[in-house]
């Protein structure tokens, strides 16, 4: 465990443009030294193909996200349009964030109060995630379009942001009872017994001691589920047909990569963005609670 300082987001910079940059080099590398048909053994393909059509050029994908997006007079920059669908993205990806949050944090003070809920519900939260997004998700679409809860009107981003908390409350589930539960594991925990010792209730307890005590354990989940929700929000956007989204975008211009590679990466290059965005925020959220961050476990 190490110990976050002021200086740990300002450091974290650097390595991660360096960590980008490497990446980079890398796929001109692999590009440079593998030849056009990748790498064959027997009948198997154990390396991708190196040609352009499938791995553009980087400086390709640069040029072409800044031409228009079709060849309409009145077309768009390409990156002007990535921009806006990674606007629509983000925004489902929040709502389903904060309902992944909402579910995560109630199952796990649920799980950490009662022993017999954790013993029923901890292995369903862990199976949960078994089930692949792409067969549940014209599923809940199908069932929140038939809900009728008042003046409501379900519309098919709902379906996708409950998709995105279905992914994101699961490290939120089990980082937040791991955090809760963090004094019933200490060897000695001082402050325990003192509450014990002067009759303190368990939700008084709860409140002043495992909430803090929590908090190095939180928020890498909470940053872990920002990225969930991200890539929820993606491929329900894929599985669902919504439009206006990333996912859309990166379906509709695949249909035409032999005739415009580099045209499908900008879409691609935008969701990776937008995870980054998600996380980072999620970051900065945190550094308020630097004080009560004596340990943050790694994730």
């Amino acid at each position: 465990m190490s110990r976050p300082t002021s200086r740990a987001l300002p450091r974290g910079v650097p390595a991660g443009l360096a960590g980008v940059l490497a990446l980079a080099a890398a796929w001109e590398a692999y590009k440079a030294l593998l030849p056009d048909d990748g790498w064959v053994l027997g009948d198997t393909r154990i390396l991708p193909r190196t040609t352009d059509v499938a791995m553009p050029h980087l400086w390709d994908m640069v040029a072409r996200a800044a031409e228009p997006l079709t060849s309409a007079a009145d077309a768009e920059p390409l990156w002007l349009a990535t921009l806006r669908g990674a606007g629509s993205t983000l925004g489902v990806a929040a709502v389903g964030w904060l309902t992944g949050v909402t579910v995560g944090l109630l199952v796990a003070v649920l799980m950490a109060r009662f022993l017999p809920a954790r013993a029923g519900l901890l292995p369903w939260v862990v199976l949960s995630q078994t089930v692949p997004l792409i067969a549940i998700a014209p599923l809940v679409k199908r069932w929140g379009s038939r809900l009728e809860i008042g003046a409501l009107d379900w519309q098919d981003w709902m379906s996708v942001a409950v998709i995105a908390s279905y992914l994101a409350f699961f490290p939120v589930a089990v980082g937040a009872l791991r955090g809760f539960t963090s004094p019933d594991h200490a060897s000695t925990d001082v402050h325990l017994e003192l509450f014990r010792a002067y009759g303190v209730g368990w939700w008084a307890t709860f409140w002043r001691l495992r909430v803090p005590a929590s908090v190095p354990f939180l928020l890498p989940a909470l940053r872990l589920a920002a990225a969930n929700a991200v890539v929820g929000t993606v491929v329900a956007e894929v599985s669902t047909g919504l439009r206006g989204g990333l996912g859309r975008m990166i379906v509709e211009f695949g249909a035409s990569a032999s005739a415009d590679p580099a045209k499908q990466w900008s879409p691609i290059a935008g969701a990776a963005l937008v995870g980054l965005a998600a996380t980072g925020v999620v970051a900065l959220l945190g550094a308020g609670l630097r004080r009560y961050q004596t340990g943050e476990e790694a994730r």
